[in-house]
């Protein structure tokens, strides 16, 4: 009889092999915290597949994964514009972008068409050379989420600044965890997580946090934003929409930037089962 049991099971398992299916994980397993899966949980949506992007040289940009927004590809800027609404007067060559000359018409800074929350940015850049000028007056400009929550941009090779102002700081609120900054000429490369904050009748319920690499080095960890970006002042928050643009600064320096990627992070508060 336990012969004939375990044929039958053996023929079952064949049976559904033939049938191209393929059990996966655990049911039998204790519940997660979450309410939703299993633990090892077969069942439980396999994660999508994305085809990773090419990492860039000093040479050459790399390539966006297979998922992201490309936001500059160095041969158009239809993605942004000036912040009259205008097309951006911004030079555009040789597969980069750069501020332009003082007084350029829709010079200025820019901003993204499309707006964004929760995000994985990718965005290079590079201050000019020769190098002129010291402290802020050297290579100045900034990447801001949402239009408000600036990363700073800065030549801060060989040059100091006042530390919650210079490269990769969040500006005027904290310093990166350390200076990683390629020489001017050189590109240097930032990789930014941003969590955005959140807002409830007209009140902050959790404030934005930012984690990020420069040129592949951690400087900040899940860090915690006080405010928008401000100059000279304690920042705050003002209660404003879920999705903002970005936005890149005119400091009236030739900063140049390339290879502008972007990822939308979903699902990242979603509220677990009931």
């Amino acid at each position: 009889m336990k012969k004939i049991l375990i044929a039958a099971v053996m023929f079952v398992a064949a049976g559904a092999l033939m049938a191209g299916e393929k059990k996966l994980g655990y049911q039998d397993t204790p519940m997660l915290p979450d309410g939703k899966w299993h633990v090892h949980d077969g069942e439980r949506p396999q994660p999508a597949v994305v085809t990773p992007g090419t990492f860039s040289t000093q040479e050459k940009a790399g390539t966006a994964p297979s998922d992201a927004i490309v936001l500059f590809d160095g041969t158009s800027l239809e993605k942004w514009k000036a912040s009259n609404g205008k097309p951006s007067g911004w030079i555009l060559e040789n597969g980069y972008m750069m501020v332009p000359p003082k007084g350029t018409e829709n010079g200025g800074e820019i901003v993204t068409k499309d707006e964004f929350g929760d995000c994985q940015l990718h965005i290079e850049w590079m201050a000019p050379t020769p190098p002129k000028g010291e402290g802020q007056g050297r290579g100045n400009s900034g990447v801001f989420l949402m239009g408000r929550y600036e990363f700073q941009v800065l030549d801060c090779y060989n040059n100091q600044t006042y530390p919650d102002g210079q490269a990769a700081s969040l500006y005027g609120q904290s310093p990166p965890l350390v200076n990683a900054c390629s020489k001017p000429g050189e590109w240097n490369v930032y990789d930014i997580v941003f969590i955005a904050p959140r807002f409830k009748d007209g009140k902050l319920e959790s404030p934005a946090y930012v984690t990020a690499f420069h040129n592949g080095v951690l400087v900040h960890n899940k860090k915690e934003m006080i405010g928008a970006s401000t100059h000279r002042n304690v920042a705050k928050y003002t209660p404003h929409g879920e999705k903002g643009p970005i936005k890149l600064q005119d400091h009236g320096d030739p900063v140049k930037f390339r290879n502008i990627w972007i990822r939308p992070i979903q699902g990242y508060d979603e509220a677990p089962a009931k």
